[in-house]
């Protein structure tokens, strides 16, 4: 006699469903995708954009290039190659264009001896133009990575105070980035730059700061007093919508501190939104240290850096034009690998953009 249909409604206990489960259902219900972190997540993410993936190693690239080739070219950034103690100056090694030999060069080519190339020729002193570029790069990149950082440590700082005390120190704080953003940005560099450089110029001789130049020293200090704003407020908005969260709520109520909260809870949290404004800072630092070398107010002499390099190519922009175009190209590709870097970097780790 069959069995009648079970009613919905029945109370009866099906004994079938207390049956073990077997290995094909075991799979079935085990999680198919590892557990995983944000930044993990963000790095994947990352990789899949080939635009910014291939900027990341561009940039790093270029980085280990400035690093490791002035390791073994045979020249120096500020060696005159026609000039020699009591000797006159050979005027063949000026202004050589790219791949060419002076004359005492060939003659020992003909003679059998192997002469590394000019790759780029050389400037009006005679000085290797490859290295020279290297060198600036090297200079550019410097100083974009340690502004950065300057404009990081006192954005953060100052931001994260005012957006988590609020009151009277987020007005006090706020009303100082507002007279700062009423300032005309390049006007006050020039001017806090020549003021710097002889304020702080005298101090520096005889330590090893004084390689790199009050110049450059300078414009750090001009990130740490300027550049911070946008940082600052940025952070301070971040802040502002993480500070009422259940999790800084019950911290409060156990009675930690403000400094613990922000380094534990706060700054945590805003990770995504510092990687991304930092990253987006570096090619603003690099073309602000460019422009004040090409005007004058980079580095000293005979240390090159990309600014002054197309800065000195002017006087000869007629016969040399190619030693304006190639400081140019290298600036644009630096900025512009950094800009599609920071982009990828924002799409990846913003968690708006990745419902």
């Amino acid at each position: 006699m069959a069995n009648a249909e079970k009613s919905p409604f029945s109370l009866q206990v099906d004994l079938d469903d207390f049956l073990p489960a077997s290995n094909e259902e075991k799979e079935y219900m085990v999680q198919m995708r590892p557990s995983s972190t944000f930044f993990r997540d963000g790095c994947k993410r990352l990789y899949k954009n080939k635009v910014a993936f291939i900027s990341l190693i561009v940039i790093v690239f270029i980085t280990l290039a400035c690093l490791i080739i002035p390791s073994f070219w045979p020249y120096s950034y500020e060696q005159q190659l026609g000039v020699q103690p009591g000797k006159p100056v050979d005027a063949s090694f000026l202004n050589l264009a790219p791949m060419e030999y002076s004359r005492s060069e060939l003659a020992r080519i003909e003679a059998g001896e192997s002469v590394f190339p000019h790759l780029f020729g050389t400037d009006a002193a005679g000085r290797d133009y490859f290295i020279r570029i290297v060198y600036g790069t090297r200079i550019s990149l410097m100083v974009g990575f340690f502004a950065s950082i300057i404009v990081l440590v006192v954005g953060l700082t100052l931001g994260s105070i005012a957006g988590f005390m609020g009151g009277k120190v987020d007005l006090v704080i706020m009303r100082i980035v507002d007279i700062i953003y009423s300032l005309p940005d390049m006007l006050m560099v020039i001017l806090l730059a020549a003021v710097l450089r002889e304020t702080i110029g005298t101090s520096l001789e005889g330590t090893p700061l004084a390689r790199i130049g009050a110049n450059i020293i300078s414009l750090f200090v001009i990130f740490a007093l300027l550049y911070w704003c946008s940082m600052a407020r940025l952070i301070r908005g971040q802040i502002l919508s993480l500070r009422e969260q259940e999790y800084v709520l019950a911290s409060q109520a156990t009675g930690a501190g403000a400094g613990w909260i922000i380094k534990k809870h706060l700054i945590p949290n805003s990770m995504s939104v510092i990687i991304i404004s930092t990253a987006l800072q570096i090619p603003s630092a690099i073309f602000t240290e460019s422009f004040l070398s090409f005007i004058g107010l980079g580095v000293n002499a005979p240390m090159p850096s990309l600014g002054s390099l197309a800065s000195d190519a002017l006087n000869g922009i007629t016969s040399y034009s190619y030693r304006l175009v190639i400081p140019a190209i290298v600036i644009s590709l630096i900025v512009l690998s950094l800009n599609l870097f920071g982009d990828g970097l924002r799409d990846a780790f913003d968690p708006k953009l990745n419902k």
